[in-house]
């Protein structure tokens, strides 16, 4: 089960995104882990594995199962950007555009539908 993240880590995080101090790791891990989990919840499946190392990876979207070796739609960032994306402050063009987010395969860009998460 996900960790639970107080209002206080909440705003934590958000003061992060916005310019602020960053948060303690284990804030900044909930908040991921808990993002991750709403994601898969909504798209279940395992066509696409969204990771945000070293914090947390999840499969979602329905549709062909991967088994072993590298998938082939991969989502990967890092935790400012994943949390930036699921709460609007940057969108899936401007992370792609700068760098900061790769996606591959065929299937990843269906992960940008599912942000930012309400």
């Amino acid at each position: 089960m996900p960790e639970e993240i107080d209002d206080g880590a909440l705003r934590a995080v958000l003061d992060w995104l916005d310019g602020g101090a960053p948060p303690e790791r284990a804030v900044l891990r909930a908040a991921v882990k808990e993002s991750l989990t709403a994601v898969a919840t909504a798209a279940p499946g395992r066509s696409v594995e969204v990771r945000v190392p070293p914090l947390g990876a999840v499969q979602c979207i329905a549709g062909p199962r991967h088994g072993r070796g590298n998938p082939p739609n991969v989502v990967e960032t890092d935790p400012r950007t994943w949390l930036s994306l699921v709460t609007g402050r940057l969108t899936w063009e401007q992370a792609l555009q700068s760098g900061t987010l790769h996606a591959s395969g065929s299937r990843s860009s269906e992960i940008a539908c599912l942000l930012p998460l309400s």
